[in-house]
């Protein structure tokens, strides 16, 4: 295989795995423990498309919420060694416009708002066949089975002020550790991971209350399928579970047992380029978000 192939393959699925997630328990992130060569750099442009109740936080007093919201995301990620195994960090950095009508407090209104969301940070270290390896050596490398894990940490940013119900920051932490693992057969990828959300507390929430939020687990799974080095399909589903929420020491009956399913489309675009085509909706939605995805990525590595 020559080496720009190998490390397409690599390389180009795996910066959208973090930049193209639109809220905490909502990822549909296949490949996001493939074996990348070290020394390697790639930068993502991003751009989502969400129409439904696209708030994540179920306990936000608004009913009957329909919305559009535009992201744009920039992302980037650099791979390395790690105690002799396949490591990468990754970045991203999203900025949200929305518009959209609700009911809150009985009274119909209509707004739109745009601003900085949470930023992430992804640190991700293969475990079982996941060497560390230079472009030159990975090219002759062949993957069967990997087992990776990874912690993602969403900081306090983004836009935030406890006057609004609905922001595109947190005002909190969130980390969601998470384990991963891969086996290729053939043409033929499949995938599972299984991480849990865990969030700090929030001082501030709307209306100057204090809120607590139990961990979200989260599962998913994806299978897919290698046409030529680059271009790829993936079928995507996951569930997740938790999240019930206490607002000044009251216990609110929101516990989330929800699950998404997708697509995703992956084409090469030139030398050291690619293009990500992806499409997720709700599949069961008991308490929170119920809104339809649509994603586009244009990916460079170098």
């Amino acid at each position: 295989m020559k080496i720009i192939d190998a490390i397409r393959l690599a390389v180009m699925v795996v910066l959208m795995t973090m930049v193209a997630s639109t809220g905490s328990a909502q990822e549909l992130e296949p490949r996001a423990y493939r074996t990348m060569p070290t020394g390697l750099n790639a930068a993502a442009f991003v751009y989502i498309f969400s129409s439904g109740n696209v708030v994540t936080e179920p306990s936000t007093p608004i009913e009957d919420l329909e919305a559009e919201a535009h992201t744009v995301v920039l992302g980037y990620v650099r791979s390395f060694g790690l105690f002799g195994r396949s490591a990468n960090l990754m970045l991203s950095m999203p900025y949200v416009y929305m518009s959209g009508s609700a009911t809150i407090g009985g009274s119909f209104v209509e707004a739109d708002r745009a601003g900085w969301a949470t930023p992430r940070v992804r640190l991700a270290v293969n475990l079982l066949g996941g060497p560390a390896l230079k472009p030159k050596e990975f090219a002759q490398y062949k993957q069967g089975r990997n087992l990776g894990v990874s912690l993602t940490v969403a900081p306090p940013g983004g836009q935030y002020t406890s006057d609004h119900l609905i922001n595109f920051g947190t005002n909190r932490w969130a980390f969601k550790p998470e384990i991963g693992y891969s086996s290729i057969k053939g043409q033929w990828i499949f995938e599972g991971a299984v991480g849990v959300w865990v969030f700090t507390t929030n001082t501030d929430a709307p209306g100057g209350v204090t809120r607590r939020q139990d961990p979200i687990g989260n599962f998913q799974g994806h299978i897919s399928y290698n046409f030529t080095p680059g271009l790829w399909l993936a079928l995507n589903a996951n569930y997740f579970t938790g999240g019930e929420t206490t607002i000044d020491e009251v216990h609110k009956d929101d516990l989330q047992k929800n699950s998404r399913v997708g697509l995703t489309l992956s084409l090469p675009a030139g030398r050291g380029k690619s293009v990500k085509l992806a499409a997720h909706t709700g599949a069961i939605t008991s308490v929170g978000a119920d809104f339809d995805i649509a994603t586009i990525a244009y990916q460079v590595i170098w």
